[in-house]
């Protein structure tokens, strides 16, 4: 299990390098919830996500024998952005394999920064390439199931537990599971009070089947939520999830495009459908933990196009 330790370790390594976000009180989201809201916000990281921090936070920790000889990473969007450009900075070498659901917009920074774009039917295919050009000797650079990455994700909610007001409920997005088992570990430190709440989106429930089945289990994807969008959690993630965070909740890819929509109307923010997720969550804490609750949301990212947000909206059929 990841301690606060090594939490703070990663804090002051990658201090310099990533951006230590807002935290703030919404009054937009307070009175469309109807109860207290503060916002984590990771969509003004570096890079557009969270996923700069564990990215950076394993980048520092290589040899030089395995700077020289490169890295890979597997990613449905955030995470190839965060190493293609973080590696671009500190002069180490990247491959970034993503499925071909992975936002356009995605690839072309991940280009951009100069990294090598891989680009597969789909994310099983993924992380089935990503290991054969591990296996040729590149260092991987997984998304969640890695210590040092999950460490550096765990950040986020150093930063939240230093910085917010009174919480009893915090809401976290769930992919593999890295930033809630990060989070979680620093807030059960910090905040031991704190019920922590993971969300996923229909179609990419692989911590609810994780948790279901009592360890990983692969699961079939259908989500449009890519950034989301894990074949299977690991072991690693699953320990932390299944130990420290109170339930894991699932919403409609509707719903999470709604609360894009919505965060945008009441927060005044550009979030994706991974962070516009919470907010249908948010009301079913609210129905579940009654009143007095006070409630805080980790934004972790804001890397969709208003193109992106636009066809969605009109597939699902809102306004």
């Amino acid at each position: 299990m990841i301690s606060i330790e090594d939490i703070e370790a990663a804090a002051d390594s990658i201090a310099g390098h990533v951006v230590r976000t807002p935290t703030v009180p919404s009054p937009g989201l307070t009175e469309l919830l109807g109860a207290p809201v503060t916002a984590k916000l990771e969509l003004l990281q570096r890079t557009g996500s969270f996923k700069v921090r564990g990215a950076t936070a394993k980048l520092l920790s290589l040899s030089e024998a395995e700077r020289a000889a490169g890295v890979v990473a597997v990613s449905g969007g955030n995470h190839g952005i965060a190493l293609a450009v973080m590696a671009g900075a500190l002069d180490v070498k990247a491959t970034v394999v993503m499925p071909s659901s992975a936002p356009a917009r995605a690839v072309e920074i991940a280009e951009a920064a100069g990294a090598v774009v891989r680009v597969t039917d789909d994310m099983a295919g993924a992380f089935a390439l990503t290991a054969e050009l591990r296996a040729s000797g590149l260092t991987l650079v997984h998304p969640f199931d890695d210590p040092v990455v999950i460490a550096g994700q765990g950040t986020v909610g150093l930063e939240f537990a230093d910085d917010a007001d009174e919480l009893t409920d915090v809401l976290v997005s769930i992919g593999g599971g890295g930033l809630i088992a990060g989070v979680a570990a620093a807030l059960r430190a910090r905040r031991p009070d704190v019920r922590i709440w993971g969300v996923e989106t229909g179609g990419a429930q692989a911590m609810s089947e994780a948790l279901a089945a009592g360890g990983p289990v692969p699961v079939e994807l259908s989500s449009i939520v890519s950034t989301l969008s894990a074949p299977a959690v690991s072991q690693l993630t699953y320990d932390h999830v299944s130990t420290l965070v109170t339930e894991v909740l699932v919403v409609p890819d509707a719903e999470a495009v709604r609360g894009v929509l919505d965060l945008a109307d009441h927060a005044k923010v550009w979030a994706e459908p991974a962070a516009g997720c919470l907010l249908p969550a948010a009301r079913q804490v609210l129905d579940r933990v009654g009143p007095g609750a006070k409630l805080g949301l980790v934004l972790c990212g804001g890397n969709a196009t208003t193109a992106d947000v636009a066809a969605w909206a009109r597939r699902f059929g809102l306004g």
